[in-house]
């Protein structure tokens, strides 16, 4: 899915259907409807809150609709798969949110760039799968640098923080400098 697209045509579907959501967004979705990345995505991440049963089964109904007309659209596209995080990130996050998309049924934010930059740099660091988006969102060297620590406690694993340290001097080679 293009988030931009499919927000848009489920905001559409939630007016009709007489409901509304606010919500926070993070992952590729978040990145596509600030204009970050381009690339289609698999879902929408949602962060906070969780999200009511009345949501979740509209976002079925729409991917239900949505693959009649030839979009691919998985029935849990919309998801709380990310809800742990919030219990992560640095305190006050919710004080840096900023507002990404509001139409007639859905207003979502997303974090404030670096508790969001946080969220894919420890993905890059996980999973390797955020390369691109981490490339894309071109942290500079301080904000590289002020990510480190938060980051070596996210994994109890004796190796973790020099993977860590490793992972960030290989992406700020990549964006042309060291650290």
């Amino acid at each position: 899915m293009l988030p931009k697209e499919a927000i848009a045509k489920f905001d559409e579907f939630l007016a009709q259907s007489g409901l509304a959501f606010n919500a926070v967004v993070i992952g590729g979705a978040a990145l596509g409807l600030l204009g970050v990345v381009t690339r289609q995505t698999r879902d929408c991440d949602i962060l906070h809150p969780k999200l009511p049963d009345n949501i979740i089964l509209a976002a079925k109904e729409f991917a239900a609709l949505m693959r009649k007309n030839g979009e691919p659209l998985e029935d849990d596209w919309l998801n709380n798969g990310p809800y742990p995080v919030g219990d992560l990130l640095p305190e006050g996050w919710l004080d840096r949110l900023q507002e990404i998309f509001k139409g007639k049924a859905i207003v979502l934010s997303t974090l404030g760039r670096s508790d969001l930059l946080l969220t894919k740099l420890f993905g890059f660091c996980d999973r390797a799968t955020d390369l691109g988006d981490c490339l894309a969102l071109a942290p500079t060297k301080d904000e590289l640098k002020a990510a480190l620590p938060w980051l070596k406690k996210q994994d109890a694993h004796p190796g973790w923080p020099a993977h860590v340290e490793e992972s960030l001097r290989d992406l700020a080679r990549r964006l042309g400098y060291g650290l």
